[in-house]
């Protein structure tokens, strides 16, 4: 096996996870990733205007996310992650609710940060509690659509809007109207309940495309990992026992032992052969998952205007707020993350900026006093998977009806929705279905939180 071969075809999380699991056990590994950076949809690009490295979308981890975790200490690069101990609750009144777990075992670290949220009546915080003690009683499959259990258990419109939207429409950019009853339990006993530092969130403290640079590329390179960028790839190429190799836009071709197929769900059609999706379901499937989008505000000030490193704001067009602080002399830099932005279709930049801004100078007075220096607004529109109810009967498992190929992506049946986290659990589980085949069986996937 030390001798044996791979082609890693997406240089995302998913594939970058696939390559370091693949190299910890000996095989040489190539990555090709059509983009020239690393990192996928958890990436950065460049702002034209000043050169600085800016993250299409801000990510963020949570102590649940083992798996993450595991890879970025493996890479040499969890250092450039900041823990969260506390999270900010802002209203447009400009009252500030702060979450923090107290001393105590789970599940009750986090009682008396519930019970102080300013934003929710002492009747609702009952509601919410019966809610959640239902929900963690129903079995982890159970997929019914939320929005009608969470009525059928006891929880009004304001329950709904600023207790369980706020949290799982961050967590599963979906909104809850669309999404399963299966996920937001999981959210809830992962990030809550089953592990007290569970809902730590963890902060990237530089841009991702740093994250995921010189440390990161040193470990590959080390591990004999070749990554090769702008490097698309058109199509596989099928041969009589399984793949034979892959053929780039550029008209070259490479082979290997062993491939795994790393790109997002929209693109997984577009790369295979047209009678293997016409034979297998386990292919053609992936037409069933839709996208959900993400709008990411980026905006820079002439003066701090935050003293909050962070905020989730209820009852506003934007869910969560970032200050980068100062990026640049005199420029200081904000972040406002907008999930399940479909109601911003049909809206111009312009309009969408004007509107953040205004929300943003409500809630915090020196954002009006401030100028703004410039402004940029980012939609992907296939920013995730939309996971509606009963999703997990479309996600294949990494393991594909073709002998020496494995499928990655956080959109793959990893028991997870669509996060950091579930596109490191897919490469690994890739890596594992790989090894297996090849007689060399691992454990690469990490024990959740609290197992």
């Amino acid at each position: 096996m030390a001798t044996a071969s791979a082609v890693v075809v997406g240089g995302g999380l998913a594939g970058l996870a696939a390559a370091v699991g693949l190299a910890g056990q000996g095989v040489r590994v190539t990555v090709l990733e059509s983009r020239g950076r690393l990192g996928g949809r958890a990436g950065s690009f460049t702002d034209p205007t000043t050169g600085q490295m800016v993250d299409a979308c801000q990510h963020v981890s949570m102590g649940c996310c083992t798996n993450l975790a595991h890879f970025l200490r493996t890479a040499g690069v969890d250092h450039l992650l900041a823990p969260q101990p506390k999270l900010y609750f802002v209203t447009p009144d400009r009252r500030t609710s702060v979450f923090k777990a107290d001393p105590w075992p789970a599940p009750f670290h986090l009682g008396r940060a519930l019970m102080g949220a300013h934003y929710l009546t002492p009747l609702d915080k009952l509601r919410v509690g019966y809610g959640l003690v239902r929900m963690l009683a129903e079995h982890p499959d159970a997929d019914p659509p939320l929005l009608p259990w969470l009525k059928a258990h006891r929880q009004n419109a304001r329950t709904i809007e600023r207790f369980w939207a706020i949290v799982l429409t961050s967590a599963l950019n979906e909104t809850v109207d669309r999404v399963g009853l299966k996920y937001a339990r999981k959210v809830f006993r992962d990030g809550f309940v089953r592990h007290r530092d569970g809902f730590t969130v963890h902060v990237p403290t530089v841009p991702l495309g740093r994250l995921y640079g010189d440390e990161l590329r040193a470990w590959l390179s080390a591990h004999n990992v070749e990554v090769r960028e702008n490097a698309g790839v058109k199509r596989l190429a099928m041969g009589e026992k399984g793949l034979r190799g892959v053929e780039l836009r550029d008209g070259s071709t490479l082979s290997a032992d062993w491939y795994v197929l790393a790109v997002p769900f929209d693109r997984v059609i577009d790369v295979l052969p047209e009678e293997l999706v016409a034979r297998e379901p386990y292919f053609a499937n992936v037409k069933n998952l839709t996208a959900s989008p993400i709008t990411s505000v980026h905006l820079w000030f002439d003066r701090p205007v935050m003293k909050l490193p962070h905020a989730v704001l209820i009852d506003c067009l934007g869910q969560w707020v970032f200050d980068r602080g100062e990026v640049a002399p005199g420029e200081f830099y904000l972040q406002v993350v907008v999930s399940a932005a479909r109601d911003l279709k049909g809206l111009g930049r312009d309009e969408i900026q004007r509107r953040i801004v205004d929300e943003l100078a409500r809630v915090f007075p020196p954002v009006g006093l401030a100028k703004l220096l410039r402004a940029k607004v980012v939609t992907e529109h296939t920013a995730t998977f939309s996971a509606v109810p009963g999703i997990d009967q479309w996600r294949p498992v990494q393991a594909s009806p073709v002998a020496n190929l494995a499928v990655a992506g956080d959109w793959t049946a990893t028991g997870w929705p669509a996060t950091m986290e579930g596109a490191v659990r897919s490469g690994y589980l890739a890596a594992e279905a790989i090894l297996a085949r090849a007689g060399r069986p691992a454990k690469l996937v990490q024990p959740e939180l609290g197992a």
